[in-house]
C-alpha cells in the first residue's frame, strides 16, 4: 500500500517535533522551524496557527493515542499480567512509532496552555487505569503484594523514558524488546 504524502502542515509538525527533542519547546521559535523547512516564517501560519498549535497537536494526539489503547486493554478479560504485557507492547510500539513526538510529550505537556487540563485528564484517567490493573493483580494473587504506587511508579517511568533509549539502538526488534522489557518489569531479574 502506497504511503499517502506528506502535507505541508504534517512537515511543519515533524519539523517542529525534532527541534523540540534538540532545544526543547521554550528554545524553539516558529522563525527556527520555518529556516530548518528552507521556508519563510510568515509562510508557517498559512498551514499552521502557532506554535502552541504544533505542541498541542503532538501532545494530545499521543495523549489520545495512549488513551485509546488503555481503554481496549481494560476492556478485555485478560488476567493482570496480560493486561500489563499489552500496556508495555502499547508503550514500545508508540515509541517505536513517534520517539520525537515522546520526548516533547515527556518533556514539554507543561507548556501547553487551553489544553492543559484536557492533556491532564487523559493522563490522570490512563495512570488510574493501570492502578486498578496493578490493585486487580495484586488481589487475584498474580502480583507480589507492594504498594501498587511503587509499581505503577517503577513501570511507567520506564515506559516514559523509552524515547531516550530506543533511538540509541539501530537494530531493535520489536518483539525482542517487548520480551525482554515484561520479564523485567513483570518478573523482575533476579535469579
Amino acid at each position: 500500500m502506497k504511503q499517502k504524502p506528506e502535507t505541508r502542515k504534517e512537515e511543519i509538525v515533524r519539523t517542529a517535533e525534532m527541534l523540540f527533542k534538540k532545544k526543547g519547546y521554550s528554545a524553539v521559535t516558529m522563525r527556527d522551524i520555518a529556516q530548518v523547512m528552507g521556508i519563510k516564517a510568515a509562510s508557517l501560519y498559512n498551514h499552521i496557527q502557532s506554535k502552541q498549535q504544533i505542541l498541542s497537536d503532538i501532545v494530545i494526539n499521543i495523549g489520545e493515542q495512549f488513551t485509546v489503547g488503555m481503554s481496549q486493554i481494560v476492556a478485555t478479560d485478560s488476567t493482570s499480567i496480560e493486561k500489563l504485557e499489552r500496556i508495555i507492547a502499547l508503550h514500545v510500539q508508540i515509541t517505536l512509532e513517534n520517539p520525537s513526538k515522546m520526548a516533547t510529550m515527556n518533556n514539554d505537556w507543561m507548556h501547553l496552555e487551553e489544553q492543559i487540563e484536557y492533556y491532564l485528564t487523559l493522563r490522570r484517567n490512563y495512570e488510574e487505569s493501570f492502578r486498578q490493573i496493578l490493585k486487580q493483580g495484586i488481589a487475584n494473587g498474580e502480583l507480589k503484594e507492594v504498594d501498587p504506587e511503587i509499581i505503577l511508579f517503577s513501570i511507567i517511568s520506564t515506559l516514559r523514558s523509552l524515547y531516550l533509549w530506543i533511538p540509541k539502538k539501530e537494530d531493535i526488534i520489536k518483539e525482542d524488546l517487548l520480551a525482554a522489557l515484561s520479564k523485567v518489569l513483570l518478573t523482575g531479574v533476579a535469579v
